[in-house]
This record gives structure tokens, sequence and C-alpha cells, in this order.
């Protein structure tokens, strides 16, 4: 049997950074989906907002980092009447493991929703063992 789950609004989590920024601005933690297939891991991040050219990932030490800037500009002069959450930059970071192809990671935007698919190495791949 199938469980429905009901809608609910999510509150906006803001990033606790241990680091001190240079950029007047919020940082928002997105909210991520994660799901196994059987070559990689799809993690869906929603970056509402952010366009390509203000969206950074990268891979340094074992850890996936995206950095999602919104165009503040686009909301100046702005009266909002009513709110459910803010407005502010993204940020989020994953550590990987060794099951991960570092080298075969890929990310697409499409309407405020950035999938990364992080191929499964060659070794993490499951596969059938042959009697003998």
């Amino acid at each position: 049997m199938v469980e429905t789950q009901s809608l609910e609004v999510q509150q906006k989590k803001e990033l606790a950074a241990k680091e001190e920024k240079t950029v007047a601005a919020r940082y928002y933690v997105p909210p991520a989906d994660i799901y196994e297939t059987d070559d990689a891991l799809l993690v869906i991040l929603e970056v509402p907002g952010v366009e390509k050219d203000r969206l950074d990932i990268q891979l340094e030490n074992d850890t996936l980092k995206v950095d999602a800037q919104i165009q503040v500009s686009k909301y100046e002069g702005f009266d909002p009447v009513y709110t459910e959450y803010n407005i502010g930059h993204f940020q989020r970071a994953f550590t990987l493991s060794n099951k991960i192809d570092q080298n075969k990671i890929s990310a697409e935007l499409n309407d405020g929703v950035l999938t990364l698919t992080l191929m499964k190495a060659k070794e993490a791949k499951a596969r059938s063992i042959p009697l003998n």
C-alpha cells in the first residue's frame, strides 16, 4: 500500500556559518532529496530564484559544495504583504564516500531545481556473483 503524505509549508532554515561572510545577505540551507539508483546517487536541491551563472559547485577534499546566489537587486523596492520565507542565497555541502566516482559528477539546473548526479565507482555497483 502506498503511503500518502500531506503537503506542508516548510520553514526555510538559515545557515549557521562558522566563518564570517563578506556578503551582506542571508544564506539558507536548501532542502535536499537523495535517491539511489543502480549506477548513481541523485541529489535534488531546491534553489528557487537562482540562475545558472550564479551557481558554483566545487569539489575539494571529498566535499562537494554548492553555493547558489540570487540577484537581490531583483527584489529591491518590493514591499511584501505576506511572505513565507526571506530572500537569500543558498549553501550546502556533502561529504562524499569512496563509493562515488568523483570524476563523473554532473549537475543540471531546471526551474529552480538543481539535480546533482553522483555516479558510483565501479567497485560500488551491485553485481551478481556466479556460482562455481
